[in-house]
């Protein structure tokens, strides 16, 4: 019961900001509090939706599984490289989003030793 509830942790973590991506500019751009507020919300909906489907076919695809997670996390690590980093080290503040990549990549490992 404890991994879960340190998994789910994790995933709130990071599910928070990814709301709010969706949240912020959107309430920039003049869109309600409510209505943003929902449509961040709604931007997580996939994420049971996967996981319903995943638990499924989970049977199915066993036995290729950890090849399909590793090709989801190169995708993720591809998108970081590529987009992200370049994008954080332009302006002026670059420190932010190197400090922010550190602070990420701690707390990461925290969690991945809490998981055991």
């Amino acid at each position: 019961m404890t991994g879960a509830l340190a998994l789910a942790i994790g995933i709130a973590i990071q599910n928070f900001p990814e709301g709010a991506i969706i949240s912020m500019p959107l309430k920039s751009e003049g869109v309600s509090k409510p209505k943003a507020f929902l449509y961040g919300t709604l931007s997580g909906i996939v994420e049971p939706i996967g996981a319903i489907i995943t638990i499924l076919l989970t049977g199915l695809v066993g036995t290729i599984l950890p090849y399909l997670l590793s090709f989801a996390a190169g995708a993720m690590i591809y998108v970081v490289v590529e987009e992200l980093i370049p994008e954080s080290q332009a302006g002026e503040h670059s420190n932010i989003g190197t400090i922010g990549v550190a602070i990420g990549f701690v707390l990461m490992m925290i969690l991945d030793v809490a998981l055991g």
